[in-house]
């Protein structure tokens, strides 16, 4: 791995990625960390993903830290945000909204514990963590909030009708807060993955696999490290006059 020590204009803030243990969440945390920002590693059942987040980060000289949390739980999410500024020595003024899970199906086959799951999860999470975190970001007079949204919230993909409804919330719930705190030097986007390399694009038939390339103009599925760079991006110095946006990166998937 490269040294987290180039390139540091994020060096003296203190980040915070919910749902990286593992995948984006985790390459978007490496990113981060590499460019100098202290990051809580936040993760709800997988602490040993976690703790290989922050040793990965630990081994390339920069500092984290793994926090459990439900963050689709209030009581959770303000203990979380506690203990992220004590265990990094500031508030969080770096906020990247990634936890997310599927349960998928038709709609006149989906249950509402599934829908609740996903909407939780996927939406309800981005709202409490971002209201914790606007606390010390407005004290501030400065912070980042990126959301994880999908390419999914774009278009219709049959049997995700509640995984495409939390992610299309995501991008409304980035532009209204965005309006609402920008007067404040805090600016809130997201990022619409497209199909990334991870756990879940893994299963995969080869035949499902060739398909979907096909429909990529750039010809091959994303890294979490593509997505993590825009997320950085978003939050640098260059992303300074930029809020309220989605940005897609999905290799032309949606093009």
């Amino acid at each position: 791995m490269a040294d987290v020590t180039a390139g540091r204009e994020l060096d003296g803030r203190v980040a915070l990625v919910t749902g990286s243990s593992r995948g984006i969440g985790r390459g978007i945390a490496l990113e981060l960390a590499r460019r100098g920002a202290a990051v809580g590693v936040n993760y709800r059942a997988d602490e040993a993903g976690a703790a290989a987040t922050c040793a990965a980060i630990a081994d390339a000289g920069g500092r984290a830290v793994a926090l459990g949390a439900d963050v689709s739980q209030a009581g959770d999410v303000d203990r979380l945000f506690t203990a992220a500024a004590e265990a990094l020595g500031g508030p969080v003024l770096i906020l990247v909204n990634n936890a997310g899970v599927t349960r998928d199906n038709l709609l006149p086959r989906m249950s509402e514990a599934d829908w609740d799951t996903v909407l939780d999860t996927d939406l309800k999470a981005a709202f409490l963590s971002t209201r914790a975190a606007l606390r010390g970001m407005l004290r501030s007079r400065w912070g980042r909030v990126v959301n994880v949204s999908s390419v999914i919230a774009l278009g219709a993909n049959p049997g995700q009708a509640n995984y495409a409804a939390a992610k299309a919330g995501l991008v409304a719930l980035t532009r209204t807060v965005a309006r609402e705190v920008g007067s404040r030097g805090i600016t809130v986007n997201a990022v619409a993955p497209g199909f990334v390399e991870t756990a879940m694009t893994a299963r995969l038939s080869e035949q499902a696999r060739k398909q979907l390339i096909e429909r990529i103009a750039l010809e091959r599925l994303g890294t979490p490290e593509d997505i993590a760079r825009a997320v950085a991006f978003l939050c640098s110095p260059g992303g300074d006059y930029i809020t309220g946006q989605l940005l897609v990166v999905d290799g032309g998937l949606s093009v």
